[in-house]
């Protein structure tokens, strides 16, 4: 058996033989001799109420919206739709996003920010100038800017996060565009929204300063202490404007840059003092990363919880060296699998498709298992972003006639419908097996969340084996839930079947029989699935 637990539960898996290193460097596994790998023996879940990891933000079911191929024009914004409103916005995907309930959108971008000027996407229309995008290629139309953005998350239910450009443009040019949403009246830059047309203040919380700064293809790429000081600039301006703003500096582009923990910790030797987090992003792929591995491939959300462990232990080292009393929060605000639709030149086009990925039930799985993880870590990670929304690398697909949802839609939604409350610190006890550069993985991942308020406890259940049905027992610590409220899995013989216009529903969720509420609840997960359950309390 092998058992994954929660840093709470240390004392209890050493007991048991069986701890995740603490050496995250490794990122390894370490596994007692004596302990066996047994694929026919349930795996177990400890629930206990009591044991709570956090509360968990509903931030971190976010998403991204960028000025890249499809994401905004023929994506949420068609003026010459059939299907759009008055102000040019898809009806359909509105729709789609309300119901998801998406809770915060990363916008403008992505490298598009680093040479976008946000003046140029506010005024009146006709007189916005059509504009090269360097970082993608395309010519940007301006007819959807910041003042379109903001409408259309009040219109959704959602919050922005929004993005300023620290590529090409300047700390005083970050600090005007907080003024233009959030400052009431009677400023330069409030007084300019007021003639756009919008009277009352935006009161943008939520601000990244730059994008991928770190990166050589990034438009205004500099060296980690210039970018902090940088950003520091950026931060005092831009508080100075509106006190309340809560900023997230950019951390590395992902695990697999050169310069990748150092650049974080160059970067907060100049910032820490002045921002509320750092940023993390990160795209998995099953080719470089895995050779085609499958097996692999559903258990790389284990090193999306390496990251932020890694990420976390260099903000706390900064921490101490400054003496602090602020503990920095994560934002990984860049998340998603993405490996096949790799080409960026959109040759001067306007929307030109783009990174367009197609998902399959493999894809899914491992969203599920990400969406897991990040639940058993936000006690660090406040926003995080699937990136991105529509069309885009996207888990909604859209074109003249309407959309369809692609197969990593479902898990997403599930994490938004069903994760409310507190994050339980749950104990798991899986068989296991070998993964290449990983070591013993568990079968069966599981997150939960309880809902006090609501009366209701959900888990969420990934199943890695490709071949197995795995059976699962619950067990309560304390009274068991009343009942099953809810039962669904993701599932299929095919690996790599897809969702598209002509097959919208090859991979749907299934009800699956609902497990009977009890002291010891038992019930099969498929092979090569992700499930939730959730019982009324």
């Amino acid at each position: 058996m092998f058992s994954i637990l929660r840093r709470r539960f240390l004392g209890q898996a050493a007991s048991a033989g069986i701890i995740w290193s603490a050496d995250l460097s490794f990122g390894r596994f370490l596994r007692a001799p004596s302990q066996a790998t047994n694929s026919g023996v349930p795996a177990r879940v400890y629930v206990d109420f009591e044991r709570r990891i956090t509360t968990l933000d509903r931030n971190l079911s976010g998403s991204f919206l960028e000025h890249l191929g499809c994401a905004i024009y023929d994506g949420i914004y068609d003026s010459g739709s059939r299907l759009s409103d008055p102000n040019g916005f898809r009806r359909d995907v509105m729709a789609e996003v309300r119901d998801l309930g998406v809770a915060i959108i990363c916008y403008p971008g992505g490298n598009f920010v680093s040479g976008d000027n946000w003046l140029d996407g506010v005024g009146a229309k006709q007189d916005r100038l059509r504009v090269v995008d360097k970082a993608w290629k395309s010519i940007d139309t301006n007819q959807f800017g910041t003042n379109e953005f903001v409408t259309w998350c009040r219109a959704v239910g959602t919050q922005p996060l929004m993005a300023v450009n620290l590529g090409t443009g300047t700390p005083e040019q970050a600090a005007a565009l907080v003024e233009y949403c959030n400052v009431e009246k009677g400023t330069e830059w409030s007084e300019l929204r007021r003639k756009h047309g919008a009277a009352e203040p935006y009161n943008v919380k939520y601000w990244c300063l730059g994008n991928e700064m770190d990166g050589p293809w990034q438009i205004g790429h500099m060296p980690a202490t210039e970018y902090g000081l940088k950003a520091q600039d950026a931060a005092r301006q831009m508080r100075a404007v509106d006190p309340s703003v809560k900023l997230v500096a950019c951390g590395s582009s992902g695990p697999f840059i050169s310069t990748y923990l150092e650049w974080d910790r160059q970067v907060l030797e100049e910032c820490y003092d002045y921002v509320d987090a750092i940023s993390l992003h990160r795209y998995f792929d099953n080719a470089r990363e895995t050779n085609g591995d499958s097996s692999k491939f559903v258990a790389l959300n284990l090193s999306m919880e390496q990251q932020i462990e890694q990420v976390s232990a260099v903000c706390d080292v900064v921490r101490g060296r400054k003496r602090s009393r602020k503990r920095l929060w994560l934002s990984f605000d860049e998340w998603n699998v993405w490996y096949r639709a790799r080409s960026g030149d959109g040759h001067r086009q306007e929307a030109p498709h783009l990174l367009e990925e197609i998902y399959n039930l493999e894809d899914a799985l491992l969203v599920g298992g990400l969406i897991n993880s990040l639940l058993r870590r936000a006690d660090r990670v406040r926003i995080a972003c699937l990136a991105q929304l529509v069309n885009v690398i996207a888990p909604i697909m859209t074109n003249a006639s309407g959309l369809f949802r692609q197969t990593i839609y479902y898990p997403y939604s599930w994490a938004l419908q069903f994760a409310r409350g507190n994050v339980l610190n749950l104990q798991v006890d899986s068989p296991a097996y070998e993964v290449s550069e990983i070591g013993q993985v568990p079968y069966v991942d599981v997150a939960g969340t309880q809902d006090i308020e609501g009366g209701k406890i959900c888990l969420f259940i990934l199943n890695r084996d490709l071949s197995k049905a795995h059976e699962i027992e619950v067990i309560w610590q304390g009274n068991p839930p009343a009942r099953v409220l809810a039962s669904q899995v993701l599932t299929g013989d095919d690996l790599k079947a897809v969702n598209s216009f002509e097959q919208p529903r090859r991979v749907v969720p299934q009800p699956f029989e609902r497990p009977t509420a009890a002291a010891r609840t038992r019930f099969e997960v498929p092979a090569r699935a992700y499930a939730v359950v959730q019982w009324a309390v």
